[in-house]
């Protein structure tokens, strides 16, 4: 929504606000949308009817691949009564392909619905998205190398329903740190709390750049790079994988190099890891898990932390679209 900040802070209101970057949250905003994610999870789990979104449309504007972001936020629209115009592809299926500027593209579906999800494979595009929108929220699903905020808070809700707070825990981030807009959002959450350590694991051609590791740095968080499995700490509370990010590379050689430096295994998890941990992943997951993680208890990946993807969608969206999402006592 057009504003004189686009990313202005959501101090507690969520209605009407753009969902751009972590950065306009703080702890008290991420605890708000928790105690909503509570009755949406009632909802979806019980398959009750609701109509909080009943009237309600929004649009799913997917300028790049996606399954699981696409999937669960029109799946969240709907389990809440509302419904969606899905646009996957728009350069090739829609007015884009004929020249449209991305601004003339979101003023028009700003006229047919009340919120749009953008998806982009530019950093910066879903700002400009929000930026052009006169009168309603611009939601980011994902921008480039940017940020993705509502997979970071729900990542960041499957470890508070785990421990039960989001202070003072340690935490393996494993993969492409530099690409990864998952590990962005992430560590923007984190800092929000006290006392928190994450251990960063990649190549060193793939590490935090260095503005945002002083840039979390100084927001609070310990962080600690690492180029190898042995210095994994054992009393790590998650494990937190993620993929070599081919599309963001060039240089097919310097990919294939790396790609696969770190796997996680049955037998790096009996080496480093502990009875109390959570296993995680944003997806897709390609070669760096061995599928024989899948099976240990600990291992939320396609369990709980897919799952809480769609609650928490389905907490933003009637936030910011006025519902009230309070919890009859």
């Amino acid at each position: 929504m057009d504003t004189e900040n686009a990313t202005e802070q959501i101090n507690g209101k969520f209605k009407g606000k753009d969902i751009l970057s972590l950065d306009q949250f703080s702890s008290k905003d991420i605890q708000i949308l928790f105690s909503a994610v509570k009755k949406m999870k009632n909802i979806a789990v019980n398959s009750k009817p609701s109509k909080l979104l009943q009237g309600k449309i929004i649009t799913l504007l997917f300028y790049e691949p996606s399954s699981r972001t696409f999937g669960s936020f029109s799946a969240a629209v709907k389990r809440l009564g509302g419904q969606t115009i899905a646009v996957q592809d728009p350069q090739r299926v829609s007015s884009v392909a004929k020249g449209e500027t991305l601004e003339d593209t979101i003023r028009v579906f700003e006229s047919y619905c009340d919120a749009i999800v953008i998806r982009h494979p530019e950093k910066g595009k879903v700002k400009a998205a929000a930026d052009a929108a006169f009168f309603i929220p611009v939601i980011n699903g994902g921008d480039g190398v940017g940020e993705h905020p509502t997979q970071a808070l729900y990542d960041l809700y499957t470890i508070y329903e785990k421990f039960k707070t989001l202070e003072n825990l340690t935490l393996l981030i494993a993969g492409d740190l530099l690409n990864g807009r998952t590990v962005h959002s992430l560590l923007k959450g984190l800092s929000l709390f006290k006392r928190n350590t994450v251990y960063l694991l990649s190549p060193s051609q793939l590490r935090l750049s260095r503005d945002d590791f002083f840039t979390f740095s100084n927001k609070g968080l310990k962080l600690i790079e690492i180029e190898s499995t042995k210095d994994i700490p054992k009393n790590a509370h998650v494990w937190y994988w993620t993929r070599v990010q081919k599309e963001r590379f060039t240089n097919m050689k310097l990919y294939e190099k790396v790609k696969n430096r770190f796997i996680l295994t049955p037998q790096l998890i009996k080496d480093y890891g502990n009875k109390n941990m959570i296993l995680m992943h944003p997806l897709p997951r390609i070669e760096e898990i061995a599928k024989d993680v899948d099976t240990d208890p600990r291992a939320v990946y396609l369990r709980s932390q897919i799952r809480n993807g769609m609650y928490v969608r389905m907490a933003l969206l009637a936030l910011i679209l006025g519902k009230s999402v309070k919890n009859k006592r």
